[in-house]
């Protein structure tokens, strides 16, 4: 198999594999023309030399409420404008509440239920024209700055991936069977490209299980137990389930809540807000979910992971000794909250 480049400058013979890793860009409106000034991608949001007087977020996702925190630490009045009716929707839905709350208190101000329409350039100004989902009346959001943050979507396009057979599906990923192999011989797709969450860590799980085939061994990722953090602050943490799938599920579980303002830790650390969630199986307390809003969420959230890895209950994790005073006893009071011997609170 060859690989060269359209003007012939570069020829590669390929004499086992393929792996088409582009990963993904960011999805844009067609109405808000970027220019990485003043209506921006998120790769714009970083570049801003200074910080937004007014910073209008379109999408209420992982990354614009992330960027959206970054500007409104730095002085930023931040408004994110959703077309659902919360943010963050692939939490738990009671983390999500949880985290808009903290948001709200930080001086977010959120624009749910609604979409853009139509957009201006007025001075230095973007003014947006929103309006409701349901009904009622359009309005206007002014900003120095738009940040379109709506997703992402696989960057396929230019692959030429017709040349050898591979089609894409209507939404520009890249179909792949369980060993991660396209429809073309001896080409494998991993990451942003095959679907599922866009996640660094996800797609580098990928490459690592598909190498270890190619070398003739047993790579396996268990998509079960790959953690997801929205980067705010506070942090929000996830692995496994939500109460929500749960409940739509028909899976009977059982709940363990424990806040960080009962943990020593937190209280020292003046970082509060927030509280720690386990979900496990009503019969067997094998823990199902595990989801952190908190300080370092995105740090403790990996004692879940591991745990889940090998199949633990919620007593498991409640009968580990954890030091004291620290954050993770946070997850262990949780545990015991899953049956209610909470000794903390």
């Amino acid at each position: 198999m060859e690989v060269s480049a359209p003007d012939g400058s570069f020829e590669v013979q390929v004499r086992k594999a393929i792996v088409l890793a582009s990963g993904s860009k960011a999805a844009t409106l067609p109405d808000l023309p970027i220019d990485e000034q003043r209506i921006v991608t998120s790769a714009g949001a970083l570049s801003l030399t200074a910080a937004p007087r007014h910073l209008a977020v379109i999408g209420g996702g992982y990354v614009g409420l992330e960027l959206g925190s970054v500007w409104r630490r730095l002085g930023s009045e931040v408004t994110v404008v959703e077309v659902l009716d919360r943010i963050a929707s692939g939490v738990d839905s009671e983390m999500s509440t949880a985290l808009h709350k903290v948001l709200e208190a930080q001086g977010f101000q959120f624009c749910l239920a609604h979409k853009v329409v139509g957009s201006r350039m007025e001075a230095d100004d973007v003014v947006l024209e929103v309006e409701p989902m349901g009904d009622g009346a359009r309005g206007t959001i002014k900003a120095d700055v738009v940040l379109v943050s709506i997703g992402r979507r696989p960057a396929t396009d230019g692959l030429d991936l017709e040349t050898v057979g591979i089609k894409p599906d209507p939404r520009g990923y890249i179909p792949v069977d369980d060993g991660f192999r396209t429809s073309a011989e001896g080409v494998y797709a991993i990451g942003d490209v095959i679907g599922g969450a866009m996640l660094a860590h996800k797609a580098e799980e990928e490459g690592i299980a598909l190498a270890e085939r190619l070398a003739g061994a047993a790579g396996h990722v268990d998509y079960g137990t790959i953690p997801a953090v929205v980067y705010t602050w506070p942090e929000l943490a996830s692995v496994g389930r939500t109460e929500d799938d749960l409940k739509a599920a028909g899976v009977a579980y059982r709940v363990g809540r424990f806040p960080f303002s009962a943990n020593a830790m937190a209280k020292a650390r003046l970082e509060k807000n927030g509280l720690v969630k386990v979900l496990a199986d009503a019969g067997t307390d094998r823990i199902l979910g595990v989801h952190i809003l908190g300080p370092d969420a995105g740090s403790l959230i990996h004692e879940a992971v591991a745990v889940m890895q090998f199949g633990a209950a919620a007593e498991d994790v409640a009968r580990t000794s954890h030091a004291h005073p620290t954050l993770p006893e946070a997850l262990r009071e949780a545990c015991l909250a899953v049956a209610d011997r909470t000794i903390h609170l």
